[in-house]
């Protein structure tokens, strides 16, 4: 029978703090330890493992292919354990949450719905990293991340929070200067808003004659995130499609005013939490999903 390693727990714990913080010495101060002292824990772990995990200089920390591997498979292994622990203890959630959202649906729901997950469970530290670009949830090392749109092929477990609608609209200001589209064919004359982001789209969803079509749109303006479309709309830049939610405070004060209506096809955007699944999901993550699909269900603006 191999010997027991007694330490391997300590050092693999370590080891995964290094990564996730991204150094030693912020390591070291999660685990009220010296820099020193996770410096040997690591190094006393590469020689056991005879290999290197981490390239170290004096600016940067970098993991080796070995160390790739060694980090997934541990992290999955301290999950357990803390699941473990969790299951015949207190029944108390802590650890990490790593969560992803768009900046405007992050901004209006996520982190309100955060801040009443960490009311209700104070051992849980939260990283909320807001961007309308798509993370890769496993890369990433993200928990929990909220998706709007159509989900692809993919082997994460998705949980639905909702739906939203999109509505075409533009600044009074802008429409005093440009004048009012009527119909699909006055948009070539008007400077639409459109994303610059990879996986955008450049057509626009409308009726035509009791069909749905996608039109293409062109204008001199590309931003990165939602919250500047629509501060830019609010400016008078040009013209947006957006989701209402984003703007239905906008719409109701007469900042915005929606645009061809009539022609809308009301289609729906839905909204999904996604996280790897598997059976080692730990506690934290399944409770938060659940925080999520709860509040998201007391929103009209979801429905």
């Amino acid at each position: 029978m191999p010997r027991i390693l007694m330490e391997r727990s300590g050092e693999l714990e370590v080891f995964v703090r290094v990564v996730q913080e991204g150094g030693l010495s912020a390591a070291a101060r999660s685990l009220s330890l010296t820099p020193s002292a996770v410096s040997k824990l690591v190094t006393r772990l590469e020689n056991r493992l005879g290999a290197r995990l981490l390239v170290r200089t004096t600016r940067a920390l970098a993991l080796t292919d070995e160390g790739e591997a060694y980090y997934r498979s541990g992290l999955r292994i301290l999950q357990d354990l803390n699941a473990a622990d969790q299951g015949v203890g207190t029944g108390t959630l802590r650890g990490r949450l790593r969560v992803n959202a768009s900046i405007p649906f992050g901004t209006m729901f996520v982190a309100p719905l955060v801040r009443a997950f960490l009311e209700r469970h104070p051992q849980i530290t939260i990283e909320l990293n807001l961007t309308d670009d798509i993370v890769d949830v496993v890369t990433d090392r993200t928990d929990v991340a909220i998706r709007n749109g159509p989900l692809g092929e993919s082997a994460l477990v998705a949980r639905r929070l909702g739906h939203t609608r999109r509505v075409v609209c533009a600044a009074p200001v802008y429409l005093e200067r440009k004048g009012t589209p009527r119909t699909l064919a006055d948009l070539a004359a008007h400077d639409c808003l459109t994303f610059s982001f990879r996986q955008a789209q450049s057509t626009w969803p409308f009726l035509r004659e009791g069909r749905a079509v996608d039109l293409a749109v062109r204008g001199n303006l590309q931003v990165n995130n939602g919250s500047t479309m629509r501060d830019m709309a609010v400016a008078g830049a040009g013209i947006a499609r957006m989701g209402r939610f984003h703007v239905e405070a906008d719409l109701a004060a007469g900042r915005l005013v929606p645009l061809l209506e009539e022609l809308n096809p009301g289609d729906l955007e839905p909204v999904h939490a996604v996280h790897v699944g598997g059976g080692n999901v730990p506690r934290r993550v399944r409770a938060f999903v659940d925080h999520m699909v709860e509040g998201c269900a007391r929103s009209p603006l979801l429905r």
